[in-house]
């Protein structure tokens, strides 16, 4: 299973983007999708998660600014990330929990990471 992230950049602060994220490979099911990002001489933190349901959880520092949605159809998961702010800048990675056959194991699997640079 692979996942390409894509959407990083440079952006002012106040700026938005939106990053999107395409598993591909021998994928049965895919459970939890999500976005986690690490700053320099940070640990890798979640910023938010979706469930096959739909059901959201974001981390405190980004509520109301971030939004994340999947299209199953399309196997993608995306992060719409408005009121950027400098502390937002990191290398962002997705993740996804994916079975590849049955019986159902989800493992996970990492994108390569996109970097987002929030700087006037």
């Amino acid at each position: 299973v692979q996942l390409q992230a894509s959407g990083g950049g440079l952006v002012q602060p106040g700026g938005s983007l939106r990053l999107s994220c395409t598993a591909s490979g021998r994928i049965f099911s895919i459970n939890d999708m999500g976005w986690y990002r690490q700053a320099p001489g940070s640990q890798r933190d979640m910023v938010a998660t979706v469930s096959r349901s739909g059901r959201t959880i974001y981390a405190d520092s980004v509520k109301g600014r971030f939004a994340i949605s999947r299209d199953d159809t399309r196997n993608t998961v995306f992060l719409q990330m408005s009121g950027l702010q400098p502390e937002d800048t990191a290398v962002y990675y997705c993740n996804a929990k994916v079975a590849e056959t049955v019986p159902l194991m989800y493992s996970d699997s990492w994108g390569q990471g996109t970097q987002v640079t929030v700087s006037s």
